[in-house]
């Protein structure tokens, strides 16, 4: 059993990774749907936080259905993180996690996400003072280090365990390669295997589908994965992972009639949410992964992102329903 604290996951928990404009809760509604294990909020600013910014006070939300959640946050300065931290903490998720990881330039090269991989002694400090700030188990997401001169990880991952985080996460690539080539797990199987550590170690990176989460969980003794890209507009890669690892089988796909379901619960939770015209511009980018394999469906795509009223959005998912309805489901 892996446990975060005291926080059950399972035998080999699968995770939702952090996203931007991704992981909110409507997205996250859709995946636990399909089995995921521990999900996050997206990653919010600690100055945000601090200054009461609408944007950053509002990924603050979570739901019950939604545990164990980890509210995820970012930041430069040790006291921002800090009083970030109370601050999310008071909004009742099951753990904080800090974001050590992120490579946008506009993030990484203020010193916050994998921009502080360049300053490992602040980085421990921070992680400190934040565990101390909190009641709740602390985790941390990272990469391997910001370029290929400084893949430090095995070092940092216990360094960071020593100073009290209960999980730790790693992308399998350094801050440089941003999202670029293969990742490459074999420090993320030095971390696992190192005698020192004590906590899960959980793998991120290039998880698309069930035969490489198998081939990755046997090869790197990982306690458990962290999805990120291949869950959007795809929450079924949860259960798919779930059921070939219990049973070697391959589940088949969704039908299309799950995935326009999906895709309606998936809208309507945006609307009600974030409101009608932003509900709306923020499934945009989770249409065509929906619908991937649909033969000639790039004029209802164009459609669907165009609109800006959600009664033509629904019309629009009313004709694709009877164009499709009778079609079998060919995945690209």
């Amino acid at each position: 059993m892996v446990k975060i604290g005291d926080i059950a996951l399972g035998d080999f928990p699968l995770l939702l990774a952090p996203m931007e404009d991704v992981s909110d809760p409507p997205f996250r509604f859709v995946c636990k749907q399909q089995g995921v294990d521990l999900m996050y909020t997206e990653f919010i600013s600690s100055e945000g936080l601090i200054r009461d910014a609408a944007k950053s006070v509002q990924k603050l939300d979570i739901f019950e259905y939604e545990r164990p959640i980890g509210i995820q946050i970012f930041g430069s300065e040790i006291e921002s993180m800090v009083e970030a931290t109370k601050i999310a903490t008071l909004a009742k998720p099951d753990l904080i996690d800090i974001n050590y990881g992120c490579p946008v330039k506009k993030v990484a090269c203020k010193g916050a996400g994998a921009g502080i991989l360049t300053n490992p002694e602040k980085m421990v400090a921070m992680t400190k003072a934040i565990v101390e700030a909190t009641h709740l188990p602390v985790t941390v997401k990272t990469r391997l280090g910001w370029d290929e001169k400084t893949k430090n990880i095995v070092e940092v991952a216990e360094r960071l365990q020593d100073v009290g985080i209960q999980a730790l996460s790693i992308h399998g690539r350094t801050r440089v390669q941003l999202y670029k080539g293969e990742a490459d797990w074999t420090l993320i199987g030095e971390v696992k295997n190192n005698p020192r550590m004590r906590i899960p170690i959980f793998g991120n990176g290039d998880i698309d589908g069930p035969e490489k989460a198998l081939e990755y969980k046997n090869r790197f003794g990982v306690d458990g994965l962290m999805i990120g890209r291949a869950s959007i507009g795809y929450p079924w890669v949860f259960r798919e992972i779930k059921h070939y690892l219990n049973t070697g089988e391959r589940l088949p796909g969704p039908s299309f009639e799950e995935r326009l379901e999906a895709c309606k619960i998936h809208l309507r939770k945006s609307l009600e949410w974030k409101g009608h015209n932003l509900g709306l511009i923020e499934m945009r980018r989770h249409y065509a992964n929906y619908f991937k394999g649909l033969p000639d469906f790039k004029e209802y795509r164009t459609r669907l992102v165009q609109s800006m009223d959600a009664q033509e959005v629904d019309e629009i998912l009313k004709e694709v329903n009877t164009q499709y309805a009778e079609l079998t489901w060919m995945d690209s």
